[in-house]
């Protein structure tokens, strides 16, 4: 018989989870988004939503079965996943705006993780890799470095300082 998501356990859905973060951000994203002390909230329907460590919230789990990055989040996936992975690298002039929340515009681009297309759960650095952002792409990696207007990242939580 198939196991209900209500019936499953918090670790169980923390495996699941995990196994969720490898694939959608590569090998070892998991472990590094999912170790620690964490905390998963729940739907009314049991499925897991919101997962948190002690202190913050690092992810959802959406409807459509992917994760979408907090501030925490963000900081662990550049801990756990090797350079260029998921990154999109923005110019010193762009930094202030997109640390308080505002979108990445495709002409502040100066690097960018070759393999990101549109919708991709992507984090926004500076030019040092400090964090500055968390967000979803709006257009493929190639566009963003080719293109001179357009939204590159649409910004859902800037990292204040």
């Amino acid at each position: 018989m198939i196991k209900a998501m209500e019936e499953k356990s918090d670790e169980e859905w923390l495996r699941d989870l995990r196994d969720i973060a490898d694939y959608q951000f590569g090998k070892g994203a998991g472990e590094g988004l999912f170790t620690g002390e964490i905390r998963i909230e729940r739907s009314r329907t049991g499925r897991a939503r919101q997962i948190h460590s002690k202190e913050n919230y690092i992810a959802t789990h959406t409807k459509g079965g992917r994760l979408s990055l907090g501030i925490e989040g963000g900081e662990r996936i550049i801990k756990s996943i090797e350079f260029p992975a998921y990154r999109v690298v923005v110019g010193e002039e762009s930094e202030e705006y997109v640390r308080k929340g505002k979108n990445a515009f495709a002409k502040f681009v100066i690097d960018v993780d070759p393999d990101i297309r549109p919708k991709d759960e992507v984090v926004v650095v500076g030019e040092d890799g400090h964090l500055l952002a968390v967000g979803r792409a709006k257009m493929s990696a190639n566009a963003m470095l080719e293109f001179n207007r357009g939204v590159a990242v649409k910004v859902k939580e800037g990292q204040l300082q």
